[in-house]
């Protein structure tokens, strides 16, 4: 940038009037002020305005979690390509050199001797003595060196499993090992999809607060300055406008504290969803009384294959049969075919691309490992694989009553919810109405200060126990939808 600037300065200080100039500098302008606009799009932080059903997508797609999850399949699909190769021939190619400073030497039997003895004696040749040679007892051995100094081979050798029990079974548990995964990230996206719901609807019914809290400060100060009327004209005490001015101050520190408790909870929601903390997030969904009881569910309908955790288990225990199954299978022979290829050559000089003999050698082996004993090896694992089966079929007895139990809790649970949420609606609106005919009687003078305070408090306290009895229902629905496999 600093470069440009100088090149834009020094052409207008040698052509000012020139048009070359003046494009010129109007170009850098341009490109200067479209860079400068990229950046700002760029770092702008994005305005998401999202339902319930697209806050769900959109942490689906970002959240960790999830992502890794779904990473863990992948992962799972490489794996069975591993155990599918295995069952593929495998096919090698190798090249090699070998130099020898010093061959190696070997003693051997002397192999020469005793024959040419054996002619001396039979020509019946003498020695310097006279007398005839005779045999030796023992000839001794020859030092010889076989080979030569380089040698090279290359060639090609096959490896194919023609039968073997448990790279068989490795290939039928594919499918399973591959839903097993699914399941593990269906579960995740479940426990993401049923947080977001909560904090979600929490959001909702916190804003649901702040205006409850917003509408009884514009109460109280509309007391405080009919008050203030009152006591203008010696109808009313300072103490009254007082009193008034402590429950405003508190309402107004109330909302303070809602509002940081909201914000944090935008946070929380955000970094749950996967989305930028810099980012704008707008919550579009309403929340009432009708929707927390719309579509309530009923046990009698619920088996536990909708659970995602006990198809989870399900899968669990086909994974176990399968090992068992493969250790049974190890006790049975094994048949590989094993061939190779190889050109060799020997020179006492390293001139193997020059002209010279190469010599053939390859060999076909059909070979069948049959386990005799093997120290009890296999049936220990056998053994330890049945346990194993049975720990994960006792685990999945042990959900069902788990699930069971939660599926009961979560029913009770969800109808003392929607009771309490419509004792509680009806209580806030009969809290409101008092309040509004107490204020009345305070306006036309047959009403006291303390009165209508106290009709005040009892409404503030009944609108903060409908809040939470909404939030309470709105929760206990989804907790009864998880809990039914229905989330």
């Amino acid at each position: 940038m600093k470069r440009v600037y100088t090149e834009t300065s020094a052409l207008q200080q040698t052509m000012p009037r020139s048009i070359a100039g003046f494009l010129y500098a109007g170009a850098v302008f341009v490109w200067l002020l479209v860079s400068s606009q990229m950046v700002r799009a760029q770092d702008a932080p994005e305005v998401h305005s999202l339902s319930l059903q697209q806050a769900l997508a959109y942490g689906q797609q970002h959240n960790v979690q999830v992502k890794n999850a779904l990473l863990d399949i992948q992962i799972q699909r490489q794996t069975n390509r591993e155990v599918t190769g295995a069952a593929y021939p495998q096919i090698n190619g190798s090249i090699s050199t070998t130099y020898n400073p010093a061959v190696a030497t070997q003693v051997i039997p002397n192999f020469i001797s005793p024959a040419t003895y054996q002619v001396l004696v039979q020509e019946g040749v003498k020695d310097g003595n006279g007398n005839p040679i005779q045999m030796p007892g023992d000839f001794g051995f020859i030092a010889a060196q076989f080979g030569t100094k380089f040698n090279a081979s290359g060639g090609v050798s096959l490896t194919q499993i023609i039968f073997d029990g448990q790279v068989f079974v490795g290939l039928q548990a594919r499918e399973t090992l591959i839903q097993f995964r699914e399941r593990n990230a269906d579960i995740t996206e479940e426990a993401i999809r049923a947080n977001i719901s909560k904090v979600y609807y929490q959001l909702v019914v916190s804003k649901t607060q702040v205006e409850l809290l917003d509408a009884n400060i514009a109460l109280l100060e509309k007391l405080k300055k009919d008050t203030r009327t009152m006591y203008d004209n010696g109808f009313a005490e300072k103490l009254d406008i007082d009193k008034l001015e402590v429950q405003l101050m508190n309402l107004q520190t109330e909302k303070q504290n809602a509002q940081n408790q909201i914000r944090n909870g935008y946070l929380g929601l955000k970094v749950l969803m996967g989305m930028p903390v810099r980012d704008s997030l707008v919550l579009t969904d309403e929340l009432t009384d009708e929707q927390v009881k719309e579509g309530m569910l009923e046990a009698a309908d619920f088996n536990y294959s909708k659970r995602l955790d006990y198809q989870y288990a399900e899968l669990g225990i086909a994974l176990g049969e399968y090992d068992v199954r493969r250790y049974k299978l190890a006790k049975l022979p094994t048949l590989l075919l094993n061939s190779y290829y190889n050109k060799n050559a020997m020179r006492n000089r390293f001139d193997f691309l020059k002209k010279g003999d190469w010599f053939d050698i390859s060999a076909i082996t059909l070979q069948l490992n049959i386990p005799i004993f093997t120290g009890f090896t296999n049936n220990a694992r056998i053994e330890k694989a049945r346990l194993s089966l049975q720990q994960t079929i006792n685990q999945r007895e042990a959900l069902k009553l788990n699930i069971d139990n939660e599926v009961a809790t979560a029913q009770n649970n969800y109808t003392i919810a929607i009771s309490t949420l419509d004792y509680q609606k009806k209580n806030m609106e009969l809290a409101e109405k008092v309040f509004q005919q107490t204020r009345k009687k305070f306006e036309i003078g047959t009403g006291s200060n303390l009165e209508i305070t106290q009709a005040q408090t009892d409404m503030k306290t009944a609108q903060t126990n409908y809040i939470n009895a909404l939030y309470s229902a709105v929760i206990a629905k989804i907790d009864f939808q998880k809990a039914t496999g229905n989330l």
